[in-house]
């Protein structure tokens, strides 16, 4: 409030001279990059009537980036400390390091209109975590926070954890590949059996030194108590059979998650044997991520099982480089025909044969299966039909913002159209 004050901003004045006159007052030098996307930014009634995400992204391909630094945060932070409408603020891929969390803490703690704050792939370690895990316990506007790609370690997640404990406002936090350790997600987990206002989480690639799954194990835990977690990343937890065992018998208990994403495990058929069991009787999962396993056929027909005789909730499957071959792809495609739920279903990466190619162009010519719903598109070569991969799945743009066209295309993010949780998904 006293920088606003120092600075006397009239409150109609563009971002970008705003930006200007703070660099001035604080003698810091402009970044062009700021300056350009916060002259495209309207400062009018209308603004402060609706939802703006200002994207400051340090891997903008469109127009030369200057990356955003910790003396250029402080900046920003002066400017959006006079303007009440910026809802959201994507800073990702910048130079922002523990330094900048310093500022960031201090923003965090006087804003109150701030919705979304997209921090991923910046240079925040342990301490630059412990500042902003400590000022969002006095924050109580936030709902989605991205700290994903820095390295705040097993301390950093332990700040974290204890920041959840008070804060009951956040919805969604993504700490994937973050480095957090056994410790911090054993933390997590067990103040999430009391959290009532988390709804989704993103764990993904911790660091783990152990074969016993005791993670898995105090994650199964809290889905046995936790009644508010719709959406649930477990991507890289060098999972096993044991592991998803635990988790199936949990979820038997668990009436709210949606969405579960184990890829990238070591996940086999036998594993999949309680996930087709799970699906029998649970009517709550609408999204199952298992790209990256080990399912092959065996697997693949456990869930085929369970998806055309008893399974009316699930509605995207994705079982892409799997070591599916055609007798599992075409046994899926088969269940399509007899569930009327299950909508999306991504393959690619797989063992295609001909029976393969001929019977998702099948689905896809008789309407059961949308084009916008699949990874693969048939076409025919010497009266042969072979399937070719289409830039669809449920989270294409998670690290990355397309050169053009919308980041949030529901096409290459189906997870949106299905199981949105909180803002800026």
């Amino acid at each position: 409030m006293h920088q606003q004050q120092q600075l006397g901003m009239p409150q109609y004045i563009s971002l970008d001279k705003q930006y200007s006159l703070a660099c001035e007052e604080l003698k810091q030098p402009e970044n062009l990059f700021i300056a350009h996307i916060l002259r495209e930014v309207k400062v009018d009634e209308e603004a402060l009537t609706k939802k703006t995400t200002i994207k400051i992204a340090g891997n903008n391909r469109l127009i030369p980036v200057q990356k955003v630094t910790d003396a250029d945060f402080q900046i920003l932070a002066a400017v959006f400390t006079n303007n009440v409408f910026p809802t959201g603020l994507d800073l990702r891929y910048n130079l922002l390091s523990d330094a900048g969390a310093v500022h960031i803490a201090a923003f965090l703690q006087d804003n109150h209109t701030l919705l979304y704050l997209n921090l991923m792939f910046n240079d925040i370690g342990t301490i630059g975590a412990e500042f902003i895990a400590k000022a969002l316990h006095r924050n109580d506007t936030l709902l989605h926070l991205r700290m994903t790609g820095n390295k705040i370690d097993n301390k950093g997640g332990m700040y974290f954890a204890a920041m959840m404990q008070i804060n009951n406002t956040l919805q969604k936090l993504d700490f994937g590949d973050c480095d957090l350790g056994t410790q911090s997600l054993i933390a997590l987990a067990t103040v999430m059996n009391h959290n009532e206002s988390i709804k989704a989480i993103n764990l993904n690639r911790p660091i783990l030194y152990s074969e016993e799954e005791e993670t898995t194990v105090h994650i199964a835990l809290m889905l046995k108590t936790n009644s508010v977690l719709v959406e649930l990343h477990l991507c890289k937890h060098e999972m096993k059979n044991f592991g998803v065992e635990h988790l199936c018998d949990a979820l038997y208990e668990n009436t709210t998650l949606r969405y579960l994403d184990l890829s990238c495990n070591k996940i086999t058929r036998d594993g999949v044997k309680f996930l087709g069991k799970l699906l029998k009787l649970n009517n709550t999962l609408e999204i199952l991520d298992l790209n990256f396993n080990r399912i092959e056929d065996d697997g693949a027909f456990y869930l085929t099982e369970a998806l055309t005789t008893h399974n009316r909730t699930l509605q995207a499957l994705s079982v892409t480089n799997n070591s599916i071959t055609g007798q599992g792809l075409v046994a899926l495609s088969e269940s399509m025909k007899t569930n009327p739920v299950l909508s999306y279903i991504y393959i690619w990466g797989n063992k295609f044969d001909q029976a393969t190619s001929v019977a998702f162009a099948e689905l896809l010519k008789s309407s059961r299966l949308k084009p916008t719903g699949t990874d693969v598109e048939p076409y025919e070569v010497d009266g042969n039909t072979y399937l070719a991969e289409v830039s669809h799945g449920l989270k294409r743009h998670y690290y990355w913002t397309p050169s053009y066209g919308e980041p949030d295309n529901k096409d290459a993010n189906a997870s949106l159209a299905i199981t949105p949780v909180a803002e800026n998904l």
